[in-house]
């Protein structure tokens, strides 16, 4: 018997899952670059992260991740704050097994530039995942 829970130095999320597009879009990013001052003083959440994971805790940094259709673009580093696992329940309200799904909050500590997240992205995205290699 054993237990399976990953433990993650990145924080990959979709607009659905909570990455803030509305902040952080690359094209407006490209023309005008946010800064890290800009959202350093928020708190942010994400949900439902598909199984039960662990991110590094503050103060270890953890890469930050919006999944676009599947691409990653990577836009700087965080600090988790909180995190929850639960069961994900069927529309029963029923469990099946090994169904576990991960929430929590975060800050951003660190927002990459438009060339560096650019060289970046391409250098730490896996290949058939990276947002500039179509």
């Amino acid at each position: 018997m054993g237990s399976f829970i990953e433990i993650n130095d990145t924080l990959q999320l979709t607009t659905e899952q909570g990455f803030p597009e509305h902040l952080l879009n690359l094209e407006k990013h490209t023309g005008a670059p946010v800064t890290t001052e800009e959202v350093s003083d928020m708190l942010f959440e994400f949900k439902d992260k598909p199984s039960a994971r662990i991110f590094q805790y503050d103060p270890c940094r953890v890469y930050y991740v919006h999944n676009i259709g599947g691409k990653w673009l990577f836009w700087g580093r965080v600090f988790i704050q909180s995190q929850s696992i639960y069961k994900k329940l069927g529309e029963n309200g029923e469990w099946k097994e090994g169904d576990w799904l991960t929430s929590g909050t975060y800050k951003i500590i660190d927002i990459y530039p438009p060339d560096y997240q650019k060289t970046f992205t391409l250098h730490e995205a896996p290949p058939d995942r990276n947002f500039f290699i179509r």
